[in-house]
């Protein structure tokens, strides 16, 4: 379709609700933007295989459907949300690729393992490892971040990137352009009262993104980063109170709340051959947000 800057300003309020954690898209009003419609795929990943984390919904849904749109085949890990994984897989099919669903808690080691060779088994080929996927747990004072829940975050956000590079390495070293993509935040670098440790993990996230690509620069493996501000996914309304859910992304330069397929681009541009001289960078897609860091 051609690109259209009113597609851009469709932007519809959203109501007070919550969900129960980790949150699932088909419950989420209104449904958040995820197959940018304006978007015109050109092979810049044909032919390309993809692993994504927390590919069921919201940002990595939405980069699920560009990749595969650009040509890639695609495999999400998910936690729990078979509905919203069903529906991702559904899309990327309508686009014309393979979608391989895999279902599992990102956590685990084994499950990284696992994942990743489920990947080479069905796929033959790693070419795109996207770490996206994240928890986060709101806390109005420090003494409520207990050991559980601090153990979990960083789990989740940032050990499960270790466990899944450490297992795609060695098949992302068989292909050419291969790149690694993680998922950071606005709060790595401003911060957030009330998710400290959230915040904490994206911050070693940006660290581990840098410190990786020098690593992995002799190799030719580039690692770079996203770090979105207020997108509208699942996991606001099964975090936030609902009054907050309902202006959420409001205080942004640009005064709204990102939509998912605003984000899946830069996933694209630093999977694709035109960022082929990045390497250790964030992108910030974040309303306007100035982040001189």
């Amino acid at each position: 379709m051609a690109n259209s800057s009113a597609d851009h300003e469709k932007h519809p309020q959203r109501p007070a609700q919550s969900q129960e954690l980790p949150g699932e898209e088909s419950k989420l009003r209104p449904q958040p933007r995820s197959s940018a419609p304006w978007y015109r795929g050109s092979d810049k990943l044909k032919d390309r295989v993809a692993l994504i984390t927390g590919g069921d919904s919201g940002i990595g849904r939405a980069t699920a459907i560009l990749f595969a749109r650009e040509g890639a085949d695609v495999a999400i890990a998910y936690l729990s949300e078979d509905g919203d994984a069903d529906e991702t897989a559904r899309r990327v099919e309508q686009e014309g690729r393979a979608c391989l669903k895999i279902r599992g808690d990102i956590g685990q080691d084994e499950f990284c393992r696992e994942a990743v060779q489920q990947v080479i088994e069905r796929f033959g080929r790693l070419d795109v490892l996207v770490n996206n996927a994240g928890e986060q747990h709101p806390a109005e004072k420090f003494e409520d971040i207990d050991e559980a829940q601090l153990e979990r975050t960083f789990r989740t956000n940032i050990f499960s990137m270790f466990f899944l590079v450490r297992a795609a390495l060695p098949h992302l070293r068989e292909c050419t352009g291969a790149s690694i993509i993680n998922t950071a935040s606005v709060t790595a670098y401003r911060g957030s009262a009330h998710l400290v440790d959230y915040s904490a993990t994206k911050g070693a996230i940006v660290a581990f993104t840098r410190s990786l690509s020098q690593m992995l620069a002799g190799e030719k493996i580039r690692v770079n980063a996203v770090a979105p501000g207020p997108i509208w996914t699942p996991l606001i309304a099964a975090t936030f109170e609902p009054e907050k859910v309902a202006t959420f992304g409001s205080d942004t330069p640009l005064g709204r709340v990102g939509e998912p397929d605003e984000v899946a681009t830069c996933f694209v541009f630093l999977a694709s051959a035109d960022a082929s001289y990045m390497t250790g960078q964030v992108l910030h897609p974040n309303g306007g947000e100035i982040i001189n860091a």
